[in-house]
């Protein structure tokens, strides 16, 4: 059995009668074609989450009876991004591929070697704008009831701040002489992932982060592109951590 399809909402509804409008409404009527009787899902991207079923749908609207709603916890540790501005669609890819492999947040981050700049004016808020957009999509297209945060890009001196905001900050770098294991992850608590640009990380970057607390890890004996790195170890993380266990269906009945 396919997974429900999942549309996004400004605030979860109550259980009872709910009109899908907008942007989504037309997306489920026209594009989905979904039927009635079908059920859906509706999330508000901050772990709201509710159950619906179809009813009548129009151009532009969907009728719906929303069953029940839950709010969920987030995954434990969160995993918190720092993606180096990669030029063109790589950019985008990078933090897709991160939000499909269940990213928490993300700080776009002007490095010293990053071809893509970001200037400020009309052109930085349409490529910051992009990479919302791509999360959103993502989140949807992932099921996911979160969609991550896309913050405004960070110089090196505002990320190496950040560093001692969290529980642990691991820097992805091909000088590394450890790789990513469970004991560099932290139960609780936010895990802040550091990705250079196609450049590399600079050795003044690399020695403001360590001084400021972060550790340089590797995923393996290969260099992976920037673009690429990020839904990589991700999935290490997922993996070494209870992030990936088997969630339960929030919508079943209590058994006995």
């Amino acid at each position: 059995m396919s997974t429900a399809p999942l549309f996004l909402v400004e605030e979860l509804p109550k259980v009872g009668a709910h009109t899908l409008t907008g942007a989504e409404g037309r997306h489920a009527a026209t594009v989905k074609r979904i039927r009635p009787g079908e059920v859906v899902l509706l999330a508000d991207g901050r772990g709201g989450l509710a159950r619906a079923a179809a009813g009548e749908a129009g151009k532009d609207f969907l009728e719906l009876d929303v069953l029940d709603a839950v709010r969920l916890d987030p995954p434990s540790p969160r995993v918190l991004l720092a993606q180096a501005l990669v030029k063109g669609d790589r950019g985008e890819l990078a933090v897709e591929t991160a939000t499909e492999a269940g990213v928490d947040g993300v700080i776009p981050w002007r490095a010293a070697r990053c071809v893509a700049k970001w200037e400020q004016g009309a052109r930085g808020e349409k490529a910051l704008a992009r990479w919302r957009s791509t999360v959103r999509e993502a989140a949807k297209q992932a099921r996911r009831p979160w969609v991550p945060p896309v913050s405004e890009p960070v110089s090196t001196a505002e990320l190496a701040r950040r560093v001692g905001e969290v529980e642990r900050t691991l820097v992805l770098h091909e000088s590394a002489d450890d790789v990513l294991r469970a004991s560099d992850l932290p139960a609780s608590g936010d895990v802040l992932l550091v990705v250079g640009p196609e450049g590399g990380i600079s050795d003044a970057e690399l020695d403001t982060l360590v001084a400021a607390g972060a550790r340089t890890v590797r995923l393996g004996p290969d260099v992976l592109r920037a673009s690429t790195a990020a839904a990589v170890a991700l999935g290490a993380i997922g993996a070494l951590t209870g992030r990936w266990a088997a969630r339960p269906d929030p919508f079943a009945e209590p058994s006995g």
